[in-house]
């Protein structure tokens, strides 16, 4: 999976290393919620292969430094579900596929690509969206310079219970509030 990630993520300089971030986080998370064995690997998996099916984006569309058309946009909604179809058949014990297909999925239903709401999401998909919004969001991307991390945790809380799993957002915030940050120079 981190070969699929890394090949992935050499198409698009701005976002290397991204999947192993929010991997990261959303590992951090899950142990913080109580989670261990095999549904945290699980978890781990979904998280690192999360923009898999960004691998059908145009590439001029996932580095464009200014705002998408509606046209690009349309490349862009349709990843989490050509992530499914390149993962629904590998036999995973854990619904990895279908959280992949969800991470961009919010409570409120206005997410995409089905629009699902509340229950219908995977909590594992619910922790992916947490950590990958908040690493787009303290991290640097062609549209926007990243933003500070109390900037972006003020984001998630914003919606927290919302569009974003009210729990996830809280565990999230109050372990990035605990752990002291680098100072910047």
């Amino acid at each position: 999976m981190k070969a699929v990630t890394t090949a992935m993520e050499s198409r698009d300089r701005h976002t290397a290393g991204h999947q192993g971030r929010v991997a990261e986080i959303a590992c951090a998370i899950a142990v913080n919620m109580g989670w261990d064995g095999e549904q945290l690997q699980a978890l781990e998996i979904a998280a690192l292969v999360h923009d898999v099916g960004k691998i059908s984006v145009p590439a001029e569309v996932l580095t464009k430094p200014g705002k998408l058309t509606a046209d690009e946009f349309a490349h862009i909604i349709v990843h989490p579900e050509t992530g499914y179809q390149i993962l629904k058949d590998i036999p995973f014990h854990w619904p990895i596929a279908e959280a992949v297909r969800q991470h961009h999925e919010r409570l409120d239903g206005s997410g995409y690509p089905r629009g699902l709401k509340g229950d219908e999401i995977l909590p594992m998909a619910r922790i992916v969206a947490v950590a990958d919004m908040l690493d787009a969001m303290v991290s640097t991307r062609p549209y926007r310079t990243a933003l500070p991390l109390e900037v972006a945790l003020g984001e998630l809380e914003l919606d927290a219970g919302t569009r974003l799993d009210a729990q996830v957002v809280k565990v999230c915030v109050d372990m990035l509030r605990d752990t002291p940050q680098p100072r910047s120079a």
